[in-house]
C-alpha cells in the first residue's frame, strides 16, 4: 500500500515524502509508469523542495505518455517549475496542484493554488541583472498560450499550452 493518497491519475505527496524524495514508495511506484498516459495530477505542499519533485513527476509522466521531443519536454519542465515556484512564493497556499494533460496536439500544463496571493502576478520585463520577477515572461516565451483562471474556492489556476508537434 502506498503512503500517498491516490485517485485515478492523481497523487498527493506529504511534506515527509517531499523531503525524502526519491527514496519513497511513491517514487519507486511511479518509476514503473504513471497510472494514466493522458493526465497527471499531483498535489504537493508549498515547500521549495517540492519544485524539483514536481519536475521529476512531470518527467515520469512524459515518459509514460511517450512525449519524447526534447523541446517539448524542456518547455514543460520550465513551465511547471516557474508556475510552481510562483505559487509557493506569491501565495499563502498550504498545497499546490500541478496537472499535465495531452489534448490532441497540445500539452496543457496547469498549476492551481489556494488563493490569498500577496500580489497579482504579472510578467516583469526586467534587465538580465534581475534575479526575480521574470518567471511569467519565461513561461510566455516557452508556451504557445498562457492564461489564468480564478476558481470558485478563491484559488487561481495558471495554465500554459505547449505544442506537441513542434
Amino acid at each position: 500500500m502506498l503512503p500517498t493518497a491516490w485517485s485515478g491519475a492523481q497523487i498527493a505527496l506529504s511534506p515527509q515524502e517531499i523531503e525524502q524524495w526519491p527514496k519513497t514508495a511513491s517514487a519507486r511506484t511511479l518509476a514503473d509508469g504513471w497510472p494514466s498516459r493522458r493526465l497527471a495530477s499531483f498535489r504537493v505542499p508549498t515547500l521549495e523542495r517540492a519544485v524539483p519533485v514536481c519536475r521529476q513527476l512531470a518527467r515520469l509522466w512524459m515518459d509514460s505518455a511517450d512525449i519524447t521531443d526534447e523541446g517539448v519536454r524542456c518547455a514543460a519542465l520550465l513551465v511547471i517549475s516557474e508556475l510552481m515556484t510562483n505559487a509557493i512564493v506569491h501565495t499563502n497556499s498550504i498545497s499546490i496542484t500541478g496537472r499535465l494533460q495531452k489534448d490532441g496536439d497540445w500539452l496543457l500544463v496547469e498549476v492551481q493554488d489556494e488563493g490569498e496571493t500577496s500580489s497579482d502576478p504579472h510578467p516583469h520585463r526586467g534587465g538580465n541583472a534581475n534575479e526575480y520577477g521574470r518567471g511569467l515572461v519565461v513561461v510566455a516565451q516557452s508556451a504557445q498560450a498562457l492564461g489564468t483562471q480564478l476558481e470558485t474556492d478563491g484559488g487561481r489556476t495558471f495554465w500554459a499550452r505547449i505544442s506537441l508537434t513542434g
